[in-house]
C-alpha cells in the first residue's frame, strides 16, 4: 500500500477517534458519566454505531480513552505552569496550585472511582509523583524545602493532600489548602546544640 495512502488512512482514523472522544467529553459535561451511551456518542460524533464499534467495544473503553487523554492534557498543562515560573520554590507553588484547582473542578464520587480503575491512571500518578519530586529535590538542594524526608514521599504527601480540594466549595479554600501543604514542606527549624535538655 502506498505510503501516502497509509498516511491518509491514519489521519482519517485519528480524526474519527478524536471526534469520538470530543463527543464523549461533551456528553459527560452535559449529562454525567452514568448517562453516556454508545448511541449518544455516535450521534454526537456524527458517525454510525457500526463505525463506533470498529474503534471501541463499549462505553467503558471510550471513557477510559477519554480519561487518559484528559490526564495527558493535565500533565502537559502542569509542565507549562512549571515553565512559566523561575526557581524550584515558585515552580512548585504554581504546580501545586494548578493541581489543586484541577482536583477542585474534577468529577467526584462514584464517577471518579469508575474512571480511576484503569492502568493508565497508575502510570500517570507515577509520572506526576516523579514530576513533583524533581521540583522538591531541586528545592531541597537550594534550601527551600526540607531534606529530611525523601522527595518522592513528600511528593505523595502533596498530591494526596491536594486531592482534598475536590471536596471544597470555594477557590479560597483551595488556596488555603495549598498554603497549608506548602508549609509542611518547609525545612524544620535548626536544633540548638547548646540547649540544656533539663530546661
Amino acid at each position: 500500500m502506498p505510503k501516502l495512502w497509509n498516511e491518509t488512512v491514519e489521519t482519517h482514523r485519528s480524526a474519527v477517534r478524536t471526534a469520538i472522544l470530543d463527543a464523549t467529553a461533551a456528553l459527560v459535561a452535559g449529562h454525567g458519566l452514568a448517562s453516556v451511551t454508545m448511541s449518544q456518542i455516535a450521534q454526537t460524533a456524527g458517525i454510525g454505531r457500526a463505525t463506533l464499534y470498529k474503534y471501541f467495544p463499549d462505553v467503558d473503553a471510550i471513557l477510559a480513552a477519554w480519561h487518559e487523554r484528559q490526564i495527558h492534557a493535565h500533565l502537559e498543562e502542569l509542565a507549562r505552569v512549571r515553565d512559566r515560573s523561575s526557581g524550584p520554590s515558585r515552580q512548585l507553588e504554581a504546580v501545586l496550585e494548578a493541581y489543586a484547582l484541577m482536583s477542585h473542578s474534577g468529577h467526584g464520587g462514584a464517577d471518579a472511582a469508575r474512571l480511576h480503575q484503569g492502568a493508565h491512571v497508575g502510570r500517570a500518578q507515577q509520572h506526576l509523583i516523579e514530576f513533583v519530586a524533581d521540583l522538591l529535590r531541586a528545592g531541597a538542594e537550594a534550601g527551600d524545602f526540607r531534606s529530611d524526608v525523601a522527595p518522592d514521599e513528600l511528593a505523595g504527601y502533596c498530591l494526596h493532600a491536594l486531592e482534598a480540594a475536590g471536596a471544597l466549595t470555594s477557590r479560597d479554600g483551595v488556596h488555603r489548602l495549598v498554603n497549608v501543604t506548602l508549609t509542611g514542606l518547609q525545612p524544620p527549624p535548626p536544633t540548638r546544640m547548646n540547649e540544656d535538655p533539663a530546661h
